[in-house]
């Protein structure tokens, strides 16, 4: 038996609405617009400037001709870029496939195929790896370099 709960509660307009990632951005920069949203090193983003930034990234990517229902991978480590991943290109409609950044190159190079990635996001850090992958490629993304202020170079260790 239907507990009473259970009864006359399909969704409607009135009693039901779906809510997304995204639309806790927008309303986060809405009613938040001047609250920290980042903090990476020296960058410091309000939640509006991470939105309007979320919104560029969206626009730039469908001037790359990527749309509703395509991939965009990111090779990116935990840099504001990332966030501003997770949240452009579902604005799109379209698929984030966030790459390991401990993979190696046969590895990143299946993934970009299987997915059939249209664009690659990748950290400069990772630009080796990275060209070595596409290189494997018949048909490889487009690739956007992000440079990361913040990145410290690791020094070489030396044995004597």
């Amino acid at each position: 038996m239907a507990s009473i709960f259970d009864q006359g509660l399909e969704p409607t307009d009135a009693n039901h609405a779906t809510l997304t990632p995204l639309d806790f951005l927008v309303r986060t920069a809405s009613v938040y617009p001047e609250y920290p949203a980042v903090i990476h090193g020296k960058t410091r983003r309000n939640w509006q400037e991470t939105y309007e930034r979320c919104r560029r990234l969206s626009s730039a990517l469908s001037s790359k001709g990527v749309g509703k229902g395509d991939t965009v991978a990111a090779m990116l480590p935990n840099i504001p870029e990332m966030l501003e991943c997770h949240f452009g290109v579902p604005m799109l409609g379209a698929v984030l496939n966030a790459l390991n950044t401990r993979l190696d190159a046969k590895t990143i190079a299946f993934m970009l195929e299987h997915g059939e990635a249209k664009v690659l996001i990748a950290d400069r850090e990772f630009g080796e790896v990275i060209n070595e992958a596409v290189g494997l490629l018949d048909n490889p993304p487009q690739v956007i370099d992000v440079n990361d202020p913040e990145l410290v170079p690791i020094q070489k260790l030396i044995i004597h």
